[in-house]
């Protein structure tokens, strides 16, 4: 098994391609340790000392390390977990494994918000996804769209720039009615 890893706009996160399916559909994302037991794969992943956060994309894991250390030391390390447990034949995920996703959305303005998430799943989603990351919907209101970053995108220093000079701009010349976008933290 030989896995790629790719560099992110994020300097703390590495991206890693295993060369399979990591998740057969949505994301995962674990931004502590906690709750990683619902993943064999997080969990061996956070025993790595200096990591602080994992995502599953469909075909890759993005891995979040402590600015304090160095990616010359976690990443073998890293490597290992991944391909040991690739090559035990457990899940990735356990039970009915929750893919996140956009928040649900009912009532007032649910055809502008049909037309965000649109948007979101054809234009920034998949460009996201190439960096290591994710972006769901979070809410709309008062025409402040509210998204949650996740992965390489949680923490990036360009995610600022990329909410408000690319989703945000985006959002606006399709849908008037939008006139901001924020983030919103961890879930």
């Amino acid at each position: 098994m030989f896995i790629q890893t790719e560099s992110t706009p994020n300097p703390a996160t590495l991206k890693f391609l295993p060369g399979q399916t990591v998740l057969e559909a949505g994301t995962a994302d674990f931004p502590s340790s906690e709750g990683a037991e619902k993943s064999p794969l997080a969990e061996k992943i956070f025993r790595v000392q200096g990591v602080t956060g994992v995502f599953f994309g469909n075909d890759f894991v993005t891995v979040t390390k402590e600015d304090a250390v160095e990616w010359d030391h976690v990443k073998p390390a890293i490597l290992g977990a991944i391909m040991e447990h690739f090559q035990s034949g457990q899940p990735v995920m356990l039970g009915e494994a929750q893919a996140s996703g956009h928040a649900d959305h009912d009532g007032e303005n649910s055809e502008i918000v049909g037309q965000i998430k649109e948007l979101l799943d054809t234009r920034v989603r998949p460009a996201v996804a190439q960096d290591g990351g994710d972006i769901t919907f979070h809410g709309f209101e008062r025409g402040v769209v509210y998204l949650h970053m996740q992965g390489a995108c949680a923490g990036c220093p360009s995610s600022t720039i990329t909410l408000k000079m690319g989703i945000e701009n985006l959002l606006r010349h399709y849908i008037p009615e939008v006139t901001e976008v924020r983030p919103v933290g961890v879930l």
